[in-house]
């Protein structure tokens, strides 16, 4: 009897000793479950804020580029007449930037008018241009050159240069 209660003591602190190190496990793996789920929303969050800061940047660079009011602001001028479903308009657009990408910052402005929007239309109109067309305004928005039909990156880094050096005059191509 004395063996049977003994065994049954030892019974039950081996089932004690084993309830306890499963409830030890399962605290651990909630632990574990809950970390992982805290470094995976921190990796989210990281995602979220850069992609959010990547669009944001670049609505405000955009909103910036179509501001037609920055002409005659005391800095010389590049205007695009622009319709963005235009292949060549797109085209005179990147070798518009390509061009200007060769000149310091803040040495010319860069201005779109989109003739999709009634802004662009009335300052294309006022103008009396189509689009794949590049103003060139001094300083004070005074037009100094047309350029229309579509252009390469030097040759229109050429009437930049001359439009920055005050010896543009007035053509039309």
């Amino acid at each position: 009897m004395k063996k049977q209660r003994k065994s049954a003591r030892s019974n039950a602190k081996k089932t004690h000793q084993t309830k306890s190190r499963g409830a030890r496990s399962e605290t651990g793996e909630s632990r574990r479950n809950v970390l992982r789920l805290a470094r995976n929303l921190g990796i989210g969050a990281v995602l979220l804020g850069g992609t959010g800061y990547v669009f944001a940047n670049n609505f405000v660079s955009m909103k910036h580029e179509h501001d037609l009011t920055r002409v005659a602001n005391g800095r010389p001028t590049v205007v695009q007449v622009h319709d963005p479903q235009c292949p060549l308009c797109r085209a005179l657009q990147e070798e518009t930037r390509s061009a200007l990408a060769m000149f310091e910052d803040g040495e010319l402005d860069y201005v779109v008018a989109n003739i999709r929007t009634d802004k662009g239309q009335a300052f294309a109109n006022r103008y009396g241009v189509p689009h794949v067309t590049l103003l060139l305004f001094d300083g004070n928005g005074e037009l100094k050159e047309v350029l229309q039909g579509e252009r390469r990156q030097y040759e229109l880094r050429n009437s930049f240069q001359a439009l920055l050096s005050g010896s543009a005059v007035e053509r039309t191509y």
